[in-house]
């Protein structure tokens, strides 16, 4: 998967997911936005770079409770073979101030990445939610894509 310096770290700033298999039923899905911060990205020599990153976002979804805006960070690592592997963390509030974070990662190659809730507070508090994420659209600074998962 070939991507420039933000899709990287917008890759992972949306919501996550859980490995596409078909022994795995959504019962909840929706989108997300994601509009990049700040990126910075190191070369650590020899083919090994590290780009960093902060977005702020929404999540939306009409069959669960995951609607909310925050923020996200996260890193790319590219190795000297050219594969990326991307991991991230996001907290978002919803219009209550009920807030929950969640961490995903996509790995080389994957067009879909995971996520997991982490923890949350009121509506949010005590979910063990899980799912996948993927990218349908970006331009570099603005990412947006679908997500779905199993919500409880």
């Amino acid at each position: 998967m070939k991507t420039n310096g933000f899709t990287k770290v917008a890759l992972a700033a949306g919501l996550g997911a859980v490995l596409c298999s078909p022994a795995w039923a959504d019962n909840c899905n929706g989108r997300f936005t994601n509009v990049g911060q700040s990126v910075d990205t190191l070369d650590l020599g020899k083919g090994h770079t590290l780009t960093t990153f902060v977005a702020r976002g929404t999540s939306t979804s009409e069959n669960s409770v995951h609607n909310g805006v925050g923020g996200c960070g996260g890193y790319v690592l590219t190795t000297p073979d050219g594969k990326m592997r991307l991991g991230y963390a996001c907290v978002r509030k919803n219009q209550d101030g009920d807030s929950y974070s969640d961490a995903g990662t996509i790995e080389p190659g994957e067009s879909r990445g995971t996520w997991m809730q982490t923890g949350g507070t009121g509506v949010f508090a005590g979910k063990n939610n899980s799912g996948w994420w993927q990218v349908t659209m970006d331009d570099g600074k603005v990412t947006s894509g679908i997500w779905g998962g199993n919500c409880r």
